[in-house]
Formats: structure tokens, sequence, C-alpha cells
């Protein structure tokens, strides 16, 4: 199979297999360097071998080699929301966002959610003036 091949292979194996998707993906690799199949390696190394630090260099490195393609800042998000780094995933998806519109991107968005503008914006949000007028708040649905 051609590094294409394999690349379309992974990408349709990536929701219901993710461990044969990866090693589509690493046999891809070997045989052509992209940054699309960069961007993939990452992403699959990232959430199924734990590998965080590797994964985002990879899909960083896909980014600079090709800075307006969505399907990298959809990949590096995903790294970033398996490691619990929320605040990223949620600015990489925006940036990814800025070049065009995406469906499974705004749908990671939304399941995600965002935190609203503290209360009482010159207090830190861990305030409890600011904790608790907002619970209040959004108890009475005025928020």
């Amino acid at each position: 199979m051609t590094a294409d091949e394999l690349l379309e292979k992974g990408i349709a194996l990536l929701e219901e297999d993710p461990l044969a998707a990866l090693s589509c993906f690493e046999k891809a690799h070997t045989l052509k360097d992209t940054p699309v199949i960069q961007s993939y390696l990452g992403m699959c190394i990232g959430t199924e071998r734990g590998k965080v630090s590797y994964g985002i260099m990879l899909c960083t490195n896909a980014i600079t080699l090709e800075p307006e393609n969505q399907i990298h800042y959809l990949n590096l998000g995903k790294i970033f929301v398996k490691a619990g780094r929320r605040a990223e995933a949620i600015e990489t998806f925006r940036k990814g966002l800025s070049f065009r519109d995406s469906v499974e991107i705004r749908r990671i968005l939304d399941k995600l959610g965002t935190r609203k503008k503290p209360i009482i914006p010159f207090l830190h949000r861990d305030n409890p003036l600011n904790k608790y007028s907002g619970i209040l708040l959004r108890r009475l649905r005025l928020r």
C-alpha cells in the first residue's frame, strides 16, 4: 500500500479502532513524511499511547509546515482534551475555526463548554463574592 492509501485507511479506522489507525499512520509515516500524516500520527500517539509531548510536537510541526490546514488544529486540540489541558484545547480549536467553519470542531467546543466572565471582573473568579453571586444568578436563571 502507498502512504496515501494507508492514510485514508487510518482515517476511516479512527472512530472504530484507533489502535489500528495508529498502526496505519505509523506505516504511512515511514513511507512518506507529510504534515497531514504527522498530524494524525501525533494525535493517535498522544491520545492512544499517552505520549502527549511527542504527539504535541508532531502536531505543532505539522501546523508550522501547513498553518492554514484546519485538521492539524483539530488533532492538536484532541490531544489537549485527552491530556486535561482544556484552556489550550479551546484556544487551539478556535484557531482552527478562524480558517473556516468545521462541524466537528464546533461539536467538540460545545461539548467542552466555555466559562462565563466573572460577575465582578476585577476580582479573581475564585473569590467568594464572584463564586457565590454566580451560583445565585445561575439558579435564578439571570445568567
